[in-house]
């Protein structure tokens, strides 16, 4: 393009004043003031701040002239009768719009005049051979080398950043995207501003929840669009470091935030993509994202009646149980899978009081909870699972479906009747942080205050359900009866509410649940009480045969008498130890002053840890400095440990005692402490180092119930804040 060439562009006069065609003079003085004191971005030229200012000179000079200005008025109303839309105009030539002609070097002030009034879309229309040049050919050279190129490139950046905002506010945001898309690569391309390459990227990954939400919200039919949208939402919990992680994905959201927009999530995802997201999750390891996989586990595996399914959630639940109460979920996962006994013992160790009485209160007259949990099971699938699945949210949880089918039935038949155990991974993630471990947050509907607050500020969905609810739906179901039976698969079949009757009474058992119950209750379990007996008779033969065995020996070689002491008597007082004892070691006592004796007891806490969870288990010291629910659960770790050749090296500085309450140790007890301790674990799996829960120089803060045995304070519980 030639330099003393001459291009038309659709703008006017009064445009570029900014005034109406029925300014006054001094109106026309007074724009002409503002508009010139009025600055660009200070990454603008001098080059393209001239141009700029030269335009608004011509349009003062022609407008402020009264015969110029009678005879552009002409020219002008004539043209603006044809079309108001200079877009439109710019694209058909045959469509009439006002229009200057102005000097080629003067094209950049043209377009920063456009871009102040908005003109983001005729910017980009205007200036599209610089976005589409092409650094190979001739022509894409002689523009780079133009002198305006750089401020060219900058007008149509920020136009595509303006332009981005604009689509972002009216919820488009797939354009708002493509639009800052164009400015960020523009500008990688040439090389050019990189505090606005920043600015737009910056803008990019605000979007990118927005696009997320409204990709995977659209139908299911829409399947590419959704898999983009589930790409964008993996991208964010890589760059967060997980779904409850503290690393910044550049969004905005903290972590709070990011779980309401999780939360937010999971109603347009279907069971299948939360399973695949959430069982990832859970890798890292997250106990939110396990928490969240199990229900998807669990959703897919009755809905679509796969019990392998819900044996993985059930794996899933051990991770979790040394760190919160998931009881309930898991009795309700044993009774899914036949194993009554479990879920029943399961539902011994819940603390959740509402849950446990609503499950007391419908299982009246019967000898265990079955009937209430049977009930609790398909009231919580239906109203607290199903609702947060975009493909069961209208399914119906029935018990009765799920047992009749064949393919259940022999799942069911095939498991072992005897409780499973953890697996390695689970005693692994429960043992790499100090007793009590727990998270700060999950999505439990049951556990979890988080609201579902959307980004668009629609209403929340009912995840939780209140007191008053709860108490509409116990009577809508009723307190109806069951009487127990012995056979598995009859206490489920018949505890379902799809086999009562309206007064109540059970309906006919389906003869394929009646041939599992039989060839279960077949299946030969030995008669323990006999295997112990035969077992006290064997032992109590052999030690008379070796008693009377020994006192044979005895009389032969002729030492059956007492031996006589040979040697000087040991030079002894009465008085005095016979041995230094060394008392820097001792345990703690019940003297002192409360905060000595915090110290003391944790201490003998932490190196007690140290030895008992190292590669010898040497548990020698746990009883002397634990007690009740923090010794048996230590002990089982240990044994767990051994027993699936893992340990852990513990490394602890700088133990701090925050807080004593009381401040006298004898005014109450227990004693209530408040420690923070530097810990550093080596976790240790088949001999090799397993980087995944090892951590170094973490900072824990543990919360400490100490309770007095005789002479000593003993650790009952803890738990991490």
């Amino acid at each position: 393009m030639a330099r003393d060439t001459k291009v038309r562009i659709p703008l006017d006069y009064y445009r570029i004043l900014g005034l109406p065609i029925q300014a006054t003079a001094e109106q026309l003085n007074q724009s002409h003031r503002d508009r010139i004191l009025q600055e660009p971005r200070r990454e603008y030229s001098d080059l393209a701040i001239n141009a700029r200012r030269q335009l608004i000179d011509i349009a003062y000079d022609v407008l402020g002239d009264n015969m110029r200005r009678a005879e552009y008025d002409r020219e002008f109303l004539a043209v603006s009768k044809g079309v108001s839309d200079p877009i439109k105009g710019a694209l058909d030539p045959d469509v009439s719009v006002p229009t200057i002609e102005i000097d080629e070097h003067l094209l950049v002030g043209a377009l920063l005049i456009l871009l102040e009034l908005g003109e983001y879309e005729l910017v980009l229309l205007l200036g599209r051979p610089y976005l589409k040049r092409d650094p190979s050919t001739l022509e894409g050279q002689q523009l780079k080398n133009q002198p305006e190129f750089p401020d060219i490139v900058l007008t149509l950046a920020v136009a595509c950043l303006e332009l981005g905002r604009e689509e972002w506010q009216q919820n488009n945001y797939e354009y708002a995207d493509e639009s800052l898309g164009t400015g960020r690569e523009l500008l990688l391309k040439e090389e050019l501003f990189p505090v606005l390459r920043a600015e737009i990227q910056s803008d990019l990954y605000k979007l990118r929840p927005y696009r997320t939400l409204e990709l995977i919200a659209r139908p299911l039919e829409q399947k590419q669009p959704r898999r983009s949208g589930i790409t964008l939402l993996r991208s964010m919990l890589q760059d967060r470091g997980g779904i409850d992680g503290t690393d910044d994905d550049l969004s905005g959201l903290g972590v709070d935030d990011f779980l309401r927009f999780i939360q937010q999530l999971r109603g347009y995802l279907t069971a299948f993509e939360q399973q695949e997201i959430f069982e990832a999750e859970a890798q890292r390891p997250s106990a939110v994202g396990t928490y969240l996989a199990v229900y998807a586990l669990l959703a897919r595996g009755f809905a679509q009646h796969q019990p392998a399914l819900i044996r993985r959630a059930k794996q899933m639940l051990l991770r979790l149980s040394g760190r919160q109460d998931v009881h309930l979920e898991q009795a309700v996962c044993a009774l899914l899978l036949g194993q009554t006994e479990e879920a029943s013992h399961a539902l011994e160790l819940s603390q959740e009081y509402e849950p446990l009485a609503f499950i007391r209160e419908h299982s009246q007259g019967a000898p265990d909870l079955l009937p209430g949990l049977c009930l609790y099971a398909e009231n919580w699938l239906q109203q607290e699972v199903f609702p947060f699945f975009r493909d069961l949210d209208q399914e119906s949880a029935t018990l009765k479906n799920y047992f009749s089918d064949n393919a259940v039935q022999s799942y069911l038949e095939s498991l072992p009747l005897d409780n499973e155990r953890s697996n390695q991974q689970a005693a692994l993630s429960a043992q790499a942080k100090p007793i009590g471990t727990s998270e700060a947050s999950t999505l439990s509907p049951r556990k979890s205050a988080m609201t579902d607050q959307t980004l668009s500020g629609t209403p929340s969905s009912p995840y939780t359900q209140t007191n008053q609810d709860q108490s509409m739906l116990a009577g809508q179901l009723g307190s109806t009866g069951f009487a127990g039976t012995a056979s598995i698969t009859d206490k489920i079949s018949k505890h379902s509410p799809a086999q009562l009757g309206s007064d109540g009474s059970r309906g006919g058992e389906p003869n394929d649940l009646t041939t599992l119950r039989d060839r279960r209750s077949r299946r030969a379990t030995p008669k323990w009480d006999r295997v112990a007996l035969l077992v006290l008779a064997g032992a109590l033969c052999l030690g008379t045969f070796l008693f009377i065995l020994s006192r044979v020996v005895s009389f032969f070689t002729g030492r059956d008498s007492e031996p006589a002491l040979t040697s000087q008597p040991l030079d002894i007082g009465i008085n005095e130890p016979v041995i230094e004892v060394d008392e820097s070691g001792a345990l703690p006592n019940a003297s002192g002053d409360a905060a000595s004796i915090a110290e003391a007891t944790i201490s003998a806490w932490l190196d007690a840890k140290r030895a008992a969870y190292a590669e010898n288990k040497d548990t020698s010291d746990l009883e002397d400095v634990l007690t009740g629910e923090a010794l048996r659960g230590t002990q089982g770790d240990v044994e767990a440990s051994t027993s699936e050749n893992w340990y852990i090296d513990y490394d602890h500085d700088d133990l701090e005692i925050l807080s004593v309450e009381p401040e006298n140790p004898s005014e109450a007890e227990p004693l209530n402490v408040t420690a923070r301790v530097v810990e550093s674990a080596t976790v240790y799996s088949d001999g090799t180092i397993s980087d995944r829960f090892s951590y170094t120089d973490e900072l824990v803060t543990v919360n400490y119930d100490l309770v007095r045995e005789g002479d000593r304070w003993l650790i009952e519980s803890a738990r991490v804040e």
